[in-house]
């Protein structure tokens, strides 16, 4: 009769305490059990630091907006303001080498001969105020002033013309310059003991009083052109760099419709050539479009800061659609003479206001802008090629090592192999023999 062997209790108590044990030391670790709260740490970190490396982008702007507008705008002083004292007797020229003298650089005073010659400057931009010190200015019998002091009594009579001084000015091409030269001129009137009367000879737009409608349409134009840019050069990005120049072309088209419209059929900021300023502000807007389709290549996210830099901090502050050049320091006077807004700013008041004098010197500069642009294209399609080229051999490169890495683990057949083949090729034969 076989032994029946019975069940050891004792082992059973020690494998319980075996794995009490283990499951307490799993315990003392709580990376084995909480494994996922550091991967969640680790993402966490991850997202902070990509939030705050975006948020640089923003913050650069806030810095960049600041010191262009403040520094263009916030404290505006003159400095050689072309202005103009009418006559050619020696009142006139003592007049005019005396406002020299006080101005201490802030104007620039000059003689002409006659008021129609004075006119013609002033449509020529070559001054921003004439001075005449004894215009006749025609009166009737009843009324209570000169000039602007009063109007006449119903039925009353003419009476002999009085002298008095009259300021010509043209506020078309500046509104807050002409302010300025009214306020350099009223004190000199006071000492002749009669009102300054005040003619413009370049009104702006009945719906522009200040003249200033131009410039805030070159903000809504810049606006749509730098935005279009992000999208084309971001949503885009997939396209070949011919397709995304062809739609920033498209774009500019649009963008100088909508301003067009915005110009004449809407605010009537303007009352007359309208094809003209169409054709400007095409050329304004392919320019920007163009510029920053390249610059993406480059630039990448870093595009819009770039854009808003070009055509936002140093082109608004630069236009002279607030103060003119005379009135700004020397950086932002200097950007007058060649930045794209300025070209299309002076190059509207021209076209509209100023018989078209010195537009063609305008409309230069935004085809020079636009000129630049399309090689701006051309250097990012060269970039782009290269670049292609060069992953392509790094792609080849990857391919080749990757085949030869493959090649090097399949193991050769050692001599002791080949030696058990070949016994094993001679044992086939014998047996075949047999």
């Amino acid at each position: 009769m076989s032994p029946v062997r019975r069940h050891d209790h004792r082992s059973d108590y020690r494998h319980d305490e075996r794995n009490g044990r283990c499951s307490e030391r799993a315990g003392d670790h709580p990376g084995v059990q909480n494994a996922h709260p550091g991967a969640h740490r680790s993402a966490h970190s991850v997202g902070l630091s990509h939030v705050l490396t975006h948020l640089i982008t923003p913050l650069l702007m806030c810095v960049g907006m600041g010191l262009a507008y403040l520094g263009a705008f916030a404290n505006p002083a003159l400095h050689d303001l072309p202005v103009a004292v009418v006559g050619s007797g020696q009142s006139a020229q003592l007049l005019a080498q005396s406002l020299n003298d006080k101005a201490g650089g802030e104007l620039e005073v000059r003689t002409v001969a006659d008021r129609s010659t004075a006119v013609d400057q002033l449509k020529q931009q070559k001054i921003f105020g004439a001075y005449v010190m004894n215009s006749f200015v025609t009166q009737s019998v009843g009324a209570k002033g000169t000039g602007g002091g009063g109007g006449a009594a119903p039925g009353a009579a003419p009476r002999a013309s009085k002298p008095a001084p009259e300021l010509i000015v043209a506020t078309a091409g500046s509104d807050t310059t002409a302010s300025v030269v009214q306020k350099v001129f009223m004190p000199i009137a006071a000492e002749q003991g009669a009102p300054l009367k005040v003619t413009d000879v370049a009104p702006p737009a009945e719906d522009d009083p200040t003249g200033q409608g131009i410039f805030f349409l070159l903000v809504a134009i810049s606006i749509g052109s730098y935005a279009s840019v992000a999208v084309i050069g971001g949503a885009g990005a997939v396209l070949a760099l011919r397709l995304r120049a062809g739609l920033a072309t498209g774009t500019s088209f649009v963008v100088s419709i909508i301003g067009t419209l915005f110009a004449g059929p809407v605010f009537h900021l303007v009352d007359h050539g309208l094809w003209g300023l169409w054709g400007m502000a095409w050329l304004y807007s392919a320019g920007i479009l163009l510029i920053g389709t390249g610059l993406h290549t480059f630039l990448k996210r870093w595009t819009t800061l770039g854009v808003m830099t070009l055509f936002v901090m140093l082109n608004f502050t630069s236009s002279g659609g607030i103060f003119r050049p005379e009135m700004q320091n020397g950086f932002f006077a200097a950007l007058h003479s060649f930045w794209n807004g300025a070209g299309f700013v002076e190059g509207t008041r021209s076209h509209v206001y100023f018989d078209g004098y010195g537009l063609a010197g305008h409309v230069w500069t935004l085809v020079l802008w636009l000129v630049a642009g399309l090689l701006m294209v051309g250097v990012a399609a060269l970039a782009e090629k290269r670049r292609r080229t060069a992953e392509a051999n790094a792609a080849a490169n990857a391919a080749a090592v990757a085949a030869a890495a493959v090649a090097a683990t399949v193991p050769e057949p050692t001599a002791k192999r080949k030696a058990w083949e070949e016994a094993s090729e001679e044992e086939i034969e014998e047996a075949v023999g047999v």
